[in-house]
């Protein structure tokens, strides 16, 4: 099961369902954005097996760039995902999807190979083969889900030095391997 209500801050242990639910919402924006270029990736904690999550699937679409990705936007919304314009993040174009009240996506959509897309990729990569990183991670979330169990907004924000540190890890290896 996935999904949350508004604003709740409720993690579970990872869940391999989690997998299928992106494969499927995966498949369903291919068929949507079908006539369109696009890169379907899974991201956030719930694509990081082992991770603990909000059980809400974060979906990045990579496209050609901002002005291409506003020709998504109508097609998104008659499909039923909410578009929030750019959800306080500038450089993307932002949807949720709920079902009965409840989000069960988050799709970012920017342009691919930008530094939203290399974020994302870099911080769920680093966190899939640095073991003792993702537990650091999962103790910072469980210690903000407990201060913050109604206020997404500041939960995610308690993340936002430890996101940027790893980041910034993860970006000095590749550096390191592309020099090898």
């Amino acid at each position: 099961m996935i999904g949350l209500k508004t604003d709740m801050v409720k993690l579970e242990p990872y869940n391999y369902e989690w997998r299928t639910e992106f494969e499927f919402e995966k498949e369903r924006l291919l068929s949507i954005l079908n006539e369109f270029e696009v890169d379907v990736q899974h991201v956030g904690s719930t694509s990081i097996e082992g991770c603990l999550a909000k059980p809400i699937i974060d979906i990045f679409v990579g496209i050609e760039s901002l002005e291409y990705g506003e020709q998504l936007v109508p097609l998104l919304v008659a499909n039923g995902y909410i578009y929030e314009g750019n959800g306080g993040r500038p450089g993307e174009h932002y949807f949720k999807k709920r079902e009965n009240n409840v989000t069960t996506y988050h799709i970012h959509m920017a342009p691919n190979f930008g530094q939203i897309w290399r974020n994302q990729i870099l911080f769920r990569d680093y966190l899939k083969t640095h073991p003792d990183i993702m537990k650091e991670y999962i103790n910072l979330k469980i210690n903000l889900s407990i201060q913050f169990p109604d206020d997404r907004e500041s939960y995610s924000a308690g993340k936002k030095d430890f996101i940027e540190h790893v980041i910034y890890e993860a970006e000095r290896d590749f550096q390191r391997k592309v020099k090898k």
